[in-house]
């Protein structure tokens, strides 16, 4: 199964990234290293993780407060947010509300 980042998500991943990067670069590859690993759990069994809300299902990272959230489409998995786990709970759900 493939993974699709939504644009919103991509781009607060790249920014956790770059925060890390702009402090210590080894804490940042561990920081990746952390995300891409809940992606391959994620891909290994989609329904493995708990369901967050409706179909959004969260993958917490390992080491880092992070969560990656997502739904599991028919050909992909979409991934919604690499979200803060201390951050404002639901700022993610306009990005998969149905019209």
């Amino acid at each position: 199964m493939r993974y699709e980042f939504h644009p919103e998500a991509l781009a607060e991943y790249e920014a956790a990234a770059l925060y890390y990067a702009e402090r210590d670069p080894a804490v940042a590859q561990r920081f990746v290293a952390a995300v891409e690993d809940a992606i391959d759990r994620i891909l290994d069994a989609p329904t493995r993780c708990r369901v967050l809300d409706e179909d959004v299902r969260r993958c917490l990272t390992r080491v880092f407060p992070y969560g990656v959230l997502y739904t599991i489409e028919p050909e992909f998995v979409l991934i919604v947010a690499v979200m803060h786990c201390s951050r404002e709970p639901g700022y993610w759900k306009r990005r998969v509300a149905k019209p």
